[in-house]
């Protein structure tokens, strides 16, 4: 019992010589300075991916065949970020029902190696709907800075809709990209 109480006024006395040498203001300063340091560090931190690459047969032992429709590794999603509507009820060229394709889209180059050519690829987002959350790419090949709107990926292109909403983004070839000479 000894030990609980002289923790327990160690503690008090910690705490109120602490309180009388620290107002409110840099109490919250510090607070404030440790949450952006967190911020800034988290996302640096390292993780094991190894899981995933094996659950996609990407790990040692496992071959992966050709990639489909719903792999991020799809040559046509080279330039895509969002969810796959491929996973999503709709297809890499079309929206699920009940979301609408946004009114904008990015556009990406994207080089086929079956035929070997290279497609410029549009990218359009479905709106209406909440995120989907399956199947989320974001390769970013050739992806250019903010100011650069149209061939940029981190905007959310349904703002130009009646619903703002994202639902997942579809990729559809427009065209054979030409090669400069």
């Amino acid at each position: 019992m000894k030990l609980l109480q002289w923790l327990d006024a160690f503690t008090e006395r910690r705490s109120r010589g602490l309180a009388s040498q620290t107002s409110r203001r840099s109490a919250l300063v510090g607070v404030g300075r440790l949450m952006v340091a967190t911020a800034f560090t988290l996302p640096v931190l390292p993780f094991d991916r190894s899981s995933q690459a094996l659950a996609a047969g990407h790990g040692s032992g496992g071959h992966k065949s050709e990639p489909t429709e719903t792999d991020c590794d799809y040559w046509r999603y080279c330039a895509v970020d969002g969810f796959l509507c491929s996973c999503c009820g709709g297809s890499a060229t079309s929206c699920p029902p009940g979301t609408t394709p946004s009114k904008v889209a990015w556009v990406g180059t994207c080089h086929n190696p079956a035929d070997g050519k290279d497609y410029l690829i549009s990218y359009n987002d479905c709106c209406g709907r909440g995120s989907c959350g399956r199947c989320l790419c974001n390769t970013n090949v050739g992806d250019r800075p903010g100011y650069r709107m149209g061939k940029h990926n981190d905007i959310n292109w349904c703002m130009a809709n009646d619903s703002s909403s994202f639902h997942c983004t579809t990729s559809v070839i427009v065209g054979v990209a030409e090669k400069d000479d």
